[in-house]
């Protein structure tokens, strides 16, 4: 329900706030939100990594309780309002559609995640331009980064958490390492720097670039095909994650990323991390099939004599050989799971 005591203007809308954020974002999210004042004159979307069995609610209520934005769940078709912050619901992208309506999509994972912070900071660049302002929290890896670069490429402002006042610094830190990014700051120090950026006359407004137009609207699922995403990179030798596909390059060095022509998107360290998580699924099943399979010799060899029997017992051993093998593989895994997270 929305709060009687707001006066805000729904006219014409120029701007709008964007913030995304993942592992710390309760704390993160209060602590910002309650900076703003209560006729705060931009609407404010927001993507918060959360498991899809998660409702939100909590967010939801802990902010209202703040007395500042009237929060809600972002819900399809309805447009933006001044002063009200929307929230992306579990398992669902959110993004800005055409006349500034908000869409709730069930499109394909983006760095492993939906929501995913990226396709909504493309999606508000192409809908506002300049009139974006963009800021990214605390969180794990590094959904955000090429989201900011869309921001930055139409001429928005792309404002990020100082990594030393984040309780993840990770997502903070790789948008500072590959963005050049407007201002870095700690939360406490947003509310008065947001003031400030809404005071200023918005300068002329840039053409969208012809990248950022075609991944925004492979997210909002107008097309997703292979011609649509041979504009963006060329082909390489991995498969898709999620769907098993061929996977595009998109970018090199720094801006790395893969896409599918599904919609399925990643950064390197998303694709790596997926890759990894398969890889160990694949030797867990591998370990039990060999443990099944040593038993099933075991059972064999039980109470019988003769060549079959000795040759049951003797691949049963040989078959502890492998599950050795397996079991140090995993354990060498958790290791190498921790050196594949940036920083």
């Amino acid at each position: 329900m929305e709060k009687s005591s707001k006066s805000v203007k729904n006219d014409k809308i120029s701007r709008v706030l964007v913030i995304g954020t993942s592992a710390g974002g309760l704390h993160a999210l209060k602590k910002l939100v309650s900076q703003l004042p209560i006729d705060f004159p931009l609407p404010v979307l927001v993507v918060r990594h959360i498991s899809p069995d998660a409702t939100g609610n909590v967010l939801i209520e802990e902010l209202n309780k703040l007395n500042t934005l009237s929060c809600q769940h972002a819900e399809s078709g309805k447009k933006l309002k001044p002063g009200h912050l929307y929230l992306a619901p579990s398992d669902h992208h959110l993004l800005v559609g055409e006349n500034l309506k908000m869409l709730v999509t069930k499109g394909a994972h983006e760095n492993r995640s939906r929501p995913a912070i990226d396709p909504l900071f493309r999606s508000a660049a192409v809908a506002f331009g300049n009139g974006v302002i963009g800021i990214l929290l605390t969180g794990y890896l590094d959904d955000g980064t090429s989201g900011m670069k869309a921001i930055k490429k139409c001429g928005g402002i792309c404002i990020v958490q100082d990594p030393e006042d984040a309780e993840y610094p990770d997502m903070p830190r790789n948008a500072l390492n590959n963005v050049e990014v407007d201002h870095c700051l700690p939360i406490a120090d947003m509310g008065a720097l947001l003031q400030g950026i809404i005071s200023e006359k918005l300068p002329k407004r840039l053409p969208v670039p012809g990248d950022v137009l075609i991944e925004a609207k492979i997210a909002e699922r107008i097309f997703s095909n292979v011609p649509a995403v041979n504009e963006l990179g060329e082909q390489v030798p991995f498969n898709c994650p999620g769907c098993g596909g061929v996977l595009w390059q998109i970018g090199k060095d720094k801006d790395l990323r893969f896409r599918c022509h599904t919609g399925h998107a990643y950064t390197a360290a998303y694709l790596l991390a997926e890759q990894t998580s398969k890889i160990e699924e694949t030797m867990w099943t591998a370990l039990r099939m060999f443990e099944e399979r040593q038993n099933l010799l075991f059972q064999m060899a039980k109470g019988k004599k003769g060549v079959g029997p000795q040759s049951a017992l003797e691949r049963a051993n040989m078959s502890q050989v492998h599950i050795d093998r397996i079991r140090a593989i995993l354990k060498s895994a958790e290791i190498e799971d921790r050196e594949d997270i940036p920083t």
